[in-house]
């Protein structure tokens, strides 16, 4: 019963002020306070930071920051002190993707860019450690594929999923990949990743070109090409990418095709109120 006879936030010195109406429910708000302020930093922060930004007792902050630990919400990173956001979080931010905001706004854009490149494209949200995919548009006289609306697949294992994952803070990745059981396979391919340090390597190369790529490790033969969707603070909403038979698209077009899936998820990003992925 502590949590229900907490404080509400000071107002001394807080940068955020306190709210003019007193909240019948201060634990509650305090709560929801502090997952909006870890939710708008690119990294995690140490609870005495927190209790200085929203004006808390560093006692209260500490209470919810043991609660919400405990219920997935924010993840303890023992060594640098700091919390950042936890699984359950994510799942959250997901929830509010799969709905019809953002189905409804991917759904024009990659229609768009099935007609103007004739090979199929799809919208893609984390779920967790997997991706869930929440729209397909499949071209014409093409084949159809594994990611389906609906289907969930591995992060790591996805053009989408890899995207996505370079876009989020390196210890955002390591909470989700904590050891060697995180990382599966669908099939055997030269180079599959299957350990974090491999992961860690091929996100770097992500970030430094600005989009992902898949080379059968989700259905032989094809391939993928990715950029993230972000908000207004640079975190991945989601990502768009393209999927076509890897024999039919020399590699010397990839980055061209990168370029325009890359368009694609900038109007994507600027329409959700967010900024373009860098």
């Amino acid at each position: 019963m502590l949590l229900d006879t907490e404080t509400g936030p000071g107002t001394s010195g807080a940068p955020q002020a306190a709210p003019k109406v007193t909240s019948k429910v201060p634990a509650a708000e305090n709560t929801l306070r502090i997952l909006k302020l870890l939710a708008s930093r690119r990294g995690p922060m140490a609870a005495s930071q927190i209790a200085s930004t929203l004006g808390l007792p560093r006692s209260s902050v500490y209470h919810l920051l043991g609660v919400m630990e405990a219920n997935g919400f924010v993840l303890h990173l023992h060594e640098e002190q700091r919390y950042g956001l936890g699984i359950s979080a994510f799942e959250l931010s997901s929830a509010y993707s799969r709905q019809e905001p953002l189905s409804r706004l991917g759904r024009p854009l990659l229609a768009s860019l099935v007609d103007a490149l004739g090979e199929s494209a799809h919208l893609a949200v984390l779920h967790g450690r997997d991706v869930l995919y929440i729209v397909e548009e499949r071209a014409k006289n093409r084949p159809s594929l594994v990611t389906d609306v609906g289907v969930r697949l591995p992060s790591h294992l996805t053009a989408s999923g890899r995207a996505i994952l370079a876009a989020l803070p390196k210890s955002q990745v390591r909470a989700l990949y904590p050891n060697a059981a995180a990382f599966t396979a669908r099939h055997e391919v030269e180079g599959a990743i299957m350990k974090y340090s491999a992961l860690s390597s091929h996100l770097d190369q992500v970030r430094q070109r600005g989009y992902a790529t898949e080379h059968g490790e989700v259905t032989p033969g094809f391939g993928s090409i990715a950029a993230a969707v972000t908000d207004h603070v640079g975190w991945p909403t989601a990502a768009v990418a393209v999927t076509f038979l890897e024999d039919k698209l020399p590699a010397e077009q990839w980055p061209a095709l990168a370029a325009r899936v890359r368009k694609v998820a900038d109007e994507l990003s600027v329409w959700l109120h967010g900024r373009p992925a860098k």
